[in-house]
């Protein structure tokens, strides 16, 4: 871990890169909006960890933050680690059924955030010397990726975690202002959900289950297509429950979430 003035001495050390992953949230934009403002003699590069199962929304925010930054936001895939190129898969399904035997992701094994998001980026990343700069805010304490310690985007040595709104004391507040400010606001996703991920992220509520049917039935519909049942075994986004089952409950509303669990590269 480096404080943002460890970050700043570095500057003189071309050789060393600074990167500003996005994942399509509030937080990562707010972080690099931040960044470009207050730190403009940073040569940060934006990196978003493309699942290629994003909500059209998230592809339409990032479109604004690329004409706000006025630079290309960076778009990596899994297919960057697999080195195919495929046309009628996306990576999820390849490591789902390749090499996950069928086996979704869940809060306990949540396996597509390594191989879609982390490897990704670390591909991206290669051997150099990096400050990977991550949009935890002054007013949160999220576990991330190793219990009891500030999130990572990776373990490698080479990759070391900045922390600029824990540095600064940014909170909440100040994240809905910088958005504001710079004309941007939040990703309209946030108008019937709590946070960014794929549109089959296992963590979404049920209200925003319910959400998904309502604004993209479609893609509703394609998060249906991997649950199964094998017997008595249920396969299912959500234990114990389909997604049908789901959007047949009484309308829920969508309460704030804990935003000491989830995944840090997915939901900042």
């Amino acid at each position: 871990m480096a404080t943002m003035q460890e970050a700043l001495d570095s500057l003189s050390d071309k050789s060393i890169r600074h990167i500003v992953s996005i994942s399509g949230g509030k937080d990562s934009a707010a972080l690099a909006i931040y960044i470009k403002k207050n730190y403009p003699q940073i040569p940060a590069e934006y990196v978003f960890c493309d699942t290629k199962c994003e909500l059209p929304e998230t592809d339409e925010y990032l479109a604004k933050l690329e004409a706000l930054l006025g630079c290309t936001i960076n778009r990596v895939t899994a297919f960057n680690v697999l080195k195919i190129r495929e046309k009628n898969r996306n990576p999820f399904d390849i490591y789902l059924n390749e090499l996950y035997g069928g086996f979704l992701p869940n809060p306990r094994s949540r396996w597509c955030t390594g191989v879609l998001k982390i490897k990704p980026f670390e591909t991206f990343v290669g051997t150099d010397h990096v400050f990977s700069y991550i949009g935890i805010r002054g007013d949160e304490d999220r576990e991330g990726y190793k219990s009891q310690k500030k999130p990572v985007l990776s373990q490698r040595p080479n990759i070391i975690p900045v922390y600029p709104f824990k540095d600064d004391g940014i909170a909440l507040e100040d994240v809905t202002r910088i958005l504001n400010e710079a004309g941007i606001g939040f990703p309209d996703y946030y108008k019937w959900r709590s946070r960014s991920g794929c549109f089959f992220c296992f963590y979404q509520q049920i209200g925003e289950w319910q959400g998904l049917k309502e604004n993209h039935p479609e893609l509703f519909e394609a998060a249906k297509k991997y649950e199964k049942c094998e017997g008595s075994k249920r396969y299912t986004w959500c234990e114990g429950r389909s997604l049908d089952e789901i959007v047949a409950l009484p309308r829920k509303d969508i309460i704030p979430p804990d935003e000491t669990d989830g995944c840090a590269i997915c939901h900042l």
